[in-house]
């Protein structure tokens, strides 16, 4: 690679962005039975026009944030997702598969936001006119007005099915802080209130589909660990009916821990939609493309794009409502069946994967490597 193409930071990239492409890209690996090492890779993503371009290093941190292994077979390596991802996504997927065979109504939420200087990037220009003087003396004009920056964002929440988004679930309120990652914008409190408002409107025996975002994820009762002070761990015990003999010992009190975390580690949210009969699934990390409504997302805010032409937040907060409402339950029912179709390719990605790495040698010799974690040396690196 040379040194002209760009240095991404991965760190500053919501894993919903441009990132996302580069999992399916290894993937695509997968599915066509081929092994993905970093060199295929790399040619691969800078061909794309819709990633960033990345040198090795970058690309390797990447690989780190979305969770990927390097794992190493004699002289044959490969890029793998780790265990537990794949363990997750494969129970996701069983999950909501079966509840789909019982006609369980689906629905999926998300957050997004939008930004006051929502416009398309490209556009048709008059290479004709040079100044603005030229174009008033010849009856012309110098295009479209542009905004002087991205301007305040509104946050926004919502949920949908194959019926479309769900009457009166929008919730949007103007961005307070100036964070770069809109997850910032929204607690476990703000999100509770909307979920519990909009639980009756859902129909009966729902599944919710969500990602794991922190303030969907808030626990009923911290689990005490190995960072606990020994007297907070005995007094989180005895609160829950334990006997605990003295002296004893830390590793002791854990043990005794996980012997009731199951009882005791849960979710404030799926606890809620539980009681009210119905069914929390969490989207394993990094797999938005399993969310149809982040193709629904995609038409509101080019709706917001194409209409925007005051760049004033009240009014791309009308333009906001009327995109919501231009996105058809025809659409919904299109984006849900997109996302059948991704299920269906990771229900096959991991046989594909294994009989790729069966045909290699040395099976048992196979040992994992994390990226980026400074364990592996320079002669582990790939350098097919």
């Amino acid at each position: 690679m040379d040194d002209e193409h760009v240095t991404v930071s991965p760190a500053k990239k919501n894993p919903k962005g441009k990132f996302i492409g580069t999992g399916q890209k290894i993937h695509n690996f997968w599915r066509n039975r081929e092994v993905p090492t970093i060199k295929k890779m790399l040619v691969a993503i800078n061909e794309d026009e819709e990633l960033p371009n990345m040198k090795r290093t970058s690309f390797q941190a990447v690989l780190k944030d979305l969770q990927f292994e390097y794992v190493k077979k004699n002289r044959n390596s490969a890029l793998l997702e780790r265990e537990d991802i794949i363990t997750w996504r494969r129970s996701f997927l069983t999950k909501i598969q079966h509840n789909r065979t019982q006609n369980r109504p689906i629905y999926y939420l998300d957050e997004t936001w939008v930004n006051a200087g929502e416009t398309h990037s490209r556009k048709w220009v008059d290479t004709t006119v040079t100044s603005s003087r030229g174009a008033f003396l010849e009856g012309l004009t110098t295009g479209q007005k542009e905004p002087s920056g991205k301007g305040k964002r509104l946050i926004v929440l919502h949920i949908g099915s194959t019926d479309g988004f769900v009457s009166g679930g929008l919730l949007c309120f103007e961005s307070k802080t100036n964070s770069s990652d809109y997850h910032d914008e929204m607690n476990g409190d703000t999100f509770y209130e909307w979920f519990v408002r909009i639980l009756p409107l859902l129909k009966e025996n729902a599944i919710i589909v969500m990602d794991n975002a922190s303030y969907h994820s808030v626990k009923k009762c911290k689990i005490p660990n190995m960072s606990w002070k020994k007297q907070e761990i005995v007094d989180w015990l005895e609160c829950r009916g334990e006997i605990v003999i003295h002296p004893t010992c830390k590793n002791d009190l854990m043990n005794k821990v996980r012997q009731l975390k199951d009882t005791y580690d849960k979710y404030v949210i799926d606890e809620y939609a539980k009681d009210n009969k119905k069914l929390v699934l969490r989207l394993p990390p990094y797999h938005c493309e399993q969310n149809p409504i982040e193709l629904a997302w995609s038409s509101v805010k080019s709706y917001v794009r194409t209409h925007n032409n005051t760049f004033k937040i009240k009014d791309v907060l009308e333009l906001l409502k009327k995109g919501v409402e231009h996105v058809t339950p025809e659409m919904w029912t299109n984006f849900v069946g997109h996302a059948i179709k991704e299920e269906d390719k990771f229900m096959n990605l991991e046989h594909l994967s294994d009989e790729v790495m069966d045909g290699q040698p040395d099976e048992e010799e196979r040992h994992i490597l994390t990226i980026g974690t400074g364990d592996t040396s320079s002669s582990d690196v790939d350098s097919d």
